[in-house]
């Protein structure tokens, strides 16, 4: 079954292959860093072996930095475990073609190990966990993302020579809503909102950010796997197209001292028939549910910041007066909270404005749920809705740092409890691997400050 008719089915694939009309396919699995990893395979080979087969990977591609080394710490991989393999299991409703690409199909995968059991640290298994449990209280979740990103002039070869510093930005002053500023860019746009809709995802639009050459591409929201692979698929598809264009683009949070880069994330919950159980029709409201899972989000967000916010530069972007949150609080409409209520009816949902445009949308989804599913489960009390300005309320604060979020996390015992001691280690190590690596790092600020006169 194909989760739209834009997805191809494993017959249609097969079909499509045959014929020549596709002769690559991309196995593919999103790592801990949210990005795609995995294999280019041949159409026939596909086929013949690994359609029944399977394939695998070493299983250090879950214990590696941002630089892909390996690195100390992770209990499932190691020198000491001699470097095995996981397998990567096909999931064949995530078939889609990739039309920026000459007769390349792709199909994204859960890892396993090769007793066929679940790898636990995958982000894909650790939101799947959670939708498990989501579904024994008679839940279903449906989510949706929203991406920023910043273009630049600059080739990715040429902004690694420059060493990221000096880049020309595709428009030069603030295009928020700009119809001009977009129509600057709007071949690179255009090509990847087509793209991405024959790839199997549903656009909005696109409109211009604040930041020189910041930009955001909308899709609708769906299952809230659906919205994860679509994610991981769409960022890697997006840095493929510009590299196409001769430009580049970045999801990093925070690029320069003017407005970084957010994920903003809508969620909600049905009922397994698809009801509607955060609005009450007839009462014109919220429900007590909807309040309790708000609730438990805003209790266990120092507790889960380390999967909204997995980087040393995502703190970056906590800034006040900036839309980016650090004020623990909800807000009808209100951008200034970290939790932002929005619409009505069959469109009530609440949005997390904290993740950055650098999120695992696995780990994000997850730790959403795990949180409201935690107040749900305890009843928790939502408190009063904050009207005003949060970021001078004197309200609890988002954690400010990797550090803070990490020590947050590793001594959570609701991330514990609902996430598994396996997870809250693994990303832990995570957390400390990054913090290791910004400690040893001697930046241009120090050297700018330190050479002379210090």
């Amino acid at each position: 079954m194909a989760r739209n008719d834009r997805h191809l089915t494993l017959e249609q694939l097969s079909a499509a292959i045959e014929s020549g009309e596709v002769d690559t396919v991309v196995v593919a699995f999103t790592d801990m860093q949210g990005r795609l990893q995995g294999k280019r395979l041949h159409g026939r080979y596909f086929l013949d072996f690994v359609v029944e087969h399977g394939t695998e990977g070493c299983n250090y591609l879950l214990g590696v930095d941002i630089d892909m080394n390996t690195v100390a710490g992770y209990a499932m991989t190691s020198w000491d475990r001699g470097y095995g393999d996981m397998e990567f299991a096909l999931d064949p409703e995530t078939i889609r073609t990739l039309t920026h690409l000459p007769a390349t199909a792709m199909v994204q995968c859960d890892l396993v190990w090769l007793d066929h059991t679940p790898v636990l640290q995958s982000p894909r298994t650790i939101l799947k966990r959670q939708m498990d449990r989501a579904a024994e209280l008679g839940f279903t979740a449906f989510a949706g993302t929203e991406l920023e990103f910043i273009v630049y002039e600059d080739t990715y070869e040429a902004a690694h020579d420059l060493g990221y510093r000096d880049l020309t930005p595709s428009n030069q002053y603030n295009v928020d809503y700009s119809i001009l500023g977009e129509t600057r860019i709007e071949p690179l746009l255009r090509d990847i909102r087509n793209t991405m809709y024959a790839a199997g995802l549903n656009v909005e639009g696109s409109k211009g950010e604040c930041n020189f050459g910041q930009h955001e591409i909308g899709f609708l929201y769906d299952d809230v796997l659906v919205t994860a692979d679509n994610h991981a698929v769409y960022k890697t598809v997006a840095k493929e197209i510009a590299a196409l264009h001769g430009k580049s683009v970045t999801f990093m949070a925070k690029v320069d001292e003017r407005e970084g880069s957010s994920c903003h994330i809508h969620l909600s919950l049905r009922g397994k028939d698809g009801e509607i159980v955060f609005w009450d029709d007839a009462a014109g409201k919220r429900t007590r549910l909807y309040d309790q899972f708000v609730a438990g989000v805003l209790a266990t967000m120092p507790d889960m910041t380390l999967l909204y916010a997995p980087n040393i530069n995502s703190y970056k972007r906590f800034a006040e007066g900036s839309f980016a949150p650090t004020t623990i609080a909800w807000g009808e409409d209100n951008r200034t909270c970290a939790v932002r209520l929005v619409g009505r009816g069959a469109g009530a949902r609440m949005e997390n404005r904290v993740p950055g445009g650098d999120v695992n949308p696995y780990l994000a989804l997850a730790a959403m749920m795990a949180g409201g599913l935690h107040g749900i489960e305890h009843e928790l009390e939502l408190e009063p809705a904050l009207e005003g300005n949060a970021y001078t309320s004197g309200r609890s604060k988002v954690p400010g740092s990797l550090r803070d979020a990490r020590d947050a996390f590793v001594s959570s015992a609701v991330a514990r409890a609902a996430l598994g001691d396996e997870v809250v280690d693994h990303y832990t190590n995570m957390a400390d691997v990054e913090l290791a690596a910004f400690g040893a790092a001697v930046t241009d600020w120090e050297l700018r400050r330190g050479f002379e006169r210090m």
